[in-house]
């Protein structure tokens, strides 16, 4: 721009693409870097901590600009989307050397090739291979309400119909990193997810338009109607549309290969909701990371797809007793085929991630080394096919054979065209193996040796001619040519050579000739390279489109691939560290003998700790005539907790198809699972630690059904004693009489206990402790019965606590514990019985007594030095200054 303010051609070329893209960082390609200007520049500068410069003046002032090297870009893409920032990535759609024919003035040509969001990345350097990569959308139609997802990187689509109390559990499973609402639902839904992680992008309401969807999807699919692939609700195909119509704006028009729409039932999965996956630590521990979670403690998988699959079974355990023991079958096999297990887990061990190489591949962004990812891992699965070659094979093992000749062809061309280790991109070339196309391997013979090409028309011509001193050579001016000295030019300017040696030039000592083969030559040798290139980019593409056209193919294996990698990978768990086959069943009871937690098992063996004590626990259906809910009491630090946790993960491994850590265990088919474990505020939100274990009790009571497990630690903790034991006798009745679900009740109320006289599904039992001189020994083992005792002052002498602090309250636990429960007259009595540091205290023992003025007086009078009336009037003295707080103990 010039200082009047008017626009340079580049200038006015960027702000119109910016006004199609307001919402987005705009990379503006020049050259070599990807550059922002104006609040764009200003913003990323920021957020990268890169230098702010500038590039011309407008209304008086300096335009703000930035870049980014365009080889280094998706580092500080990632930078950027981790901050919630979009960025629209504006090409050069044009060789900068057609935009000259076109005169100086002339701008190259651009366009926004994609619009990168949290839920639309494909490339590995933005992306956990381990994990799942969900862009979700939410749709409401009139009162139907449902859920679709996609993992554009894999392609897996699904959805499911959900009332919209159940939309907060759903949206928490799938842990989107984007979720699409229509923005005339944005608050309300901004409302009803308030736990939500997930970027939300609010779009018009069209773009959720059932019947348009519809249309969208048939067209997609290449099908008339969508009731092939199930029987959707309007919402679902508005959800479902939602995705795809921002799947195509994000890219576009360039899809990646989606697979058909899965649809779900909220019924087939276990419903665990926010608030429970963040108390059992599922996929993340409390501080947010990963190190101490369910899945990092017990993965096991050598590939990435695999990994996958165990996240999105342990996030989303199955309710079907089929299913599951279809899982476990598979883990059974490979528990005693360990042989063919080692085999198979060797082989997996070099297999690529073909689901999201597949993925960029049919979005037009994948490079050589994805198409050599879909080659190895096509091989690979053959090699694995035929390790494990079984009559009796379990079903989930099975592999699908039904496009085996169709992938054999592709497999056959890729391994014969693509190198073993390509480079990353098309532009750094030599990508496609020597001898599959001869005319690309002319082409690289002239190119990379150009001049033993020319030497051997050299020898050609020195040969038919008879001229020893005849060279060829090269200069910018002629190019290539023939030189013979001049004494020698008289037989090539004569018949029968001058028709093959053209004259081009004479010098002082020689005499210079092309000829017809040469200029061709010429040519070729100069075109070479980009030739080469230009071949090779051709068959590039024609393997890409091989690819894309097999993609439904290529996914069903690398399905079965992920498969095999998670059910050898739960196989090795249940070998390794001793984890035994659930008996399942839909009767309801829990069954567990010698129990562990997973996660605190695996830290105390790293740590080379003590072994983990095992327990059991019984918990009967709702329709048992055995105990439902069980009372857990007993200290702090004595493993309460772990032992709710335990049994919890237990039950939600053995629903997701895995082997668990017990001797044994029958487990019941469970509908949900709900968690009411540790402490914490939710301050930004207004929440104390309280009202967010009121609030997450509250969503317990509400929702659990008979079918439900629950695990609540410490109701009432967050209020005063009498508010507290209230709330969790109140609570304890609810689980047992209203809810009849199984749950596992843990507190330090040991008045609780005497409820079992009157629930009949109701049964105590403690955590052991032992004394020993005034400390207590942890045995962390759960026995029947109920404690007496919380042991709180014993354990805060193992915190640490000041050892006149653990005196003075174990003082004061025993006048409480000598009287009945009372109210504020047995404070008011206590206050004056226990005055502060009283002489009995353990302050006193610990700083020493305290001298008084009295006793000061005292020791300075000799009594038999005193007559009578000295002693007399001493004795006014001190009943004086008794009286009047003198003689009292000063503070220490």
């Amino acid at each position: 721009m010039s200082k009047d303010g008017s626009v340079s051609p580049m200038m006015s070329q960027y702000l119109e693409i910016k006004k199609e893209h307001e919402g987005a960082l705009l990379f503006y390609r020049m050259g070599d870097f990807y550059e922002m200007f104006f609040d764009d520049a200003v913003a990323a500068s920021e957020a990268l901590g890169i230098a702010l410069t500038k590039r011309g003046r407008t209304k008086g002032g300096d335009i703000p600009m930035c870049g980014v090297p365009v080889h280094s870009a998706s580092g500080y893409l990632n930078q950027l989307i981790k901050k919630g920032f979009r960025v629209a990535v504006c090409e050069q759609t044009e060789d900068p050397a057609e935009t000259r024919k076109r005169g100086s003035t002339a701008v190259v040509a651009r366009e926004v090739v994609r619009v990168i969001t949290p839920g639309t990345l494909t490339e590995d350097t933005l992306l956990d291979a381990r994990h799942h990569n969900h862009l979700a959308a939410v749709s409401i139609v009139r009162d139907d309400s449902a859920l679709a997802w996609v993992d554009i990187s894999s392609g897996a689509l699904s959805v499911i119909p959900c009332p919209m109390v159940k939309l907060g559990p759903q949206v928490a499973r799938t842990a989107p990193t984007e979720l699409l609402v229509s923005e005339s639902n944005l608050d309300r839904l901004e409302k009803m997810l308030p736990e939500i992680e997930a970027s939300l992008t609010p779009l018009a309401p069209v773009i959720f338009d059932s019947s348009a969807a519809e249309r969208k999807l048939n067209e997609l699919f290449g099908v008339f109607a969508l009731d092939g692939f199930g029987s959707f609700g309007r919402a679902e195909v508005s959800a479902l549309g939602a995705i795809v119509a921002y799947l195509e704006l994000t890219q576009k028009g360039k899809l990646p290969g989606l697979r058909p729409p899965v649809r779900e039932q909220v019924a087939d999965t276990l419903q665990i909701d926010a608030a429970t996956r963040r108390n059992l630590e599922i996929s993340k521990d409390f501080s947010g990371g990963r190190e101490n979670s369910l899945i990092t403690a017990i993965d096991q998988t050598l590939t990435a797809g695999g990994a996958r699959l165990m996240e999105g079974r342990i996030s989303a355990p199955s309710t079907s007793l089929t299913e599951i023991a279809a899982r476990h079958d598979a883990i059974g096999h490979f528990v005693s085929a360990t042989e063919t297990r080692d085999a198979v887990r060797n082989l997996l061990r070099g297999l690529p991630d073909i689901e999201r190489a597949l993925s960029r591949l049919c979005l037009e962004r994948g490079g050589p080394r994805d198409a050599a990812a879909v080659s190895e891992g096509l091989v690979l699965a053959d090699a694995i096919r035929e390790r494990q070659m079984s009559e009796d094979l379990p079903s989930a093992l099975k592999a699908d054979n039904d496009h085996s000749t169709e992938l054999d062809g592709l497999k056959q061309r890729l391994q014969a065209a693509i190198e073993k280790n390509p480079p990353l991109s098309i532009r750094d070339g030599n990508y496609i193996r020597d001898g599959f196309d001869s005319e690309l391997d002319e082409s690289r013979r002239l190119r990379d040796q150009a001049r033993s090409v020319v030497a051997e028309l050299q020898a050609e011509y020195i040969g038919e001619t008879g001229i020893q001193p005849l060279k060829m050579k090269f200069n910018n001016v002629l190019g290539y040519f023939v030189e013979v000295p001049t004494g020698h030019s008289s037989k090539l300017l004569a018949q029968p050579f001058s028709q093959t040696f053209i004259h081009r030039q004479t010098t002082a000592n020689a005499v210079r000739f092309t000829t017809n083969r040469l200029s061709e030559l010429e040519s070729r040798i100069l075109g070479a390279g980009a030739r080469a290139d230009e071949i090779e980019k051709r068959i590039f593409e024609d393997m890409r489109a091989r690819i894309a056209g097999a993609a439904t193919a290529i996914s069903s294996v690398a399905s079965w691939l992920a498969e095999v990698d998670l059910s050898a990978a739960f196989a090795e768990l249940a070998a390794t560290r001793d984890w035994c086959r659930p008996e399942m069943n839909d009767l309801g009871a829990l069954e567990i003998s010698g129990g562990r937690h997973p996660v605190v098992e695996q830290a105390l063996a790293r740590a080379n700790g003590p072994p983990f004590i095992a327990n059991d626990c019984v918990l009967d259906g709702p329709s048992g005539a055995g105990p439902r809910v069980q009372l857990l009491t007993g200290p702090n630090m004595s493993g309460k907790s772990t032992y709710l946790r335990q049994n919890a993960l237990i039950a939600l491994l053995a629903q997701s198809g895995s082997f668990v850590p017990a001797a044994s265990a029958r487990i019941g088919i469970a509908s949900q699972l709900f968690s009411r474990v540790g402490a914490a505020d939710e301050l930004a939100r207004g929440r104390s630690t309280f009202m967010v274990e009121m609030v997450e009790t509250a969503a317990i009571l509400n929702q659990a059904d008979s079918g439900a497990l629950v695990i609540l630690d410490e109701i009432g903790r967050g209020t005063a004693t009498y508010d507290g034991l209230s709330l969790a006798w109140a609570t304890l009745e609810h689980l047992h009489d209203v809810n009849r679900c199984r749950a596992l009740f843990a507190t330090h109320y040991h008045e609780l206990a005497m409820l079992s006289e009157r629930l009949e599904k109701l049964v105590n039992a403690n955590v052991a402790v032992r004394e020993w001189e005034n400390d207590v020994i942890f045995l962390h083992e759960v026995r029947p019965g109920a404690a007496d005792r919380s042991y709180g002052v014993q354990v805060a002498k193992l915190a640490g606590i000041p050892a006149s602090v653990v005196a003075r309250a174990r003082e004061i636990l025993d006048r409480l514990e000598s009287n009945e429960l009372g109210g504020s007259s047995r404070t008011a009595n206590l206050l004056d019985e226990l005055p502060l540091f009283s002489s009995d205290t353990g302050m006193e023992r610990e700083l020493g007594p305290t001298e008084s003025e009295t006793e000061k007086r005292l020791k300075a009078v000799n009594p038999d030095d005193l007559t009578p009336r000295e002693a007399l009037a001493l004795i006014y003295e001190l009943a004086a200054a008794i009286e009047c707080g003198s003689g009292g103990r000063k503070p220490p």
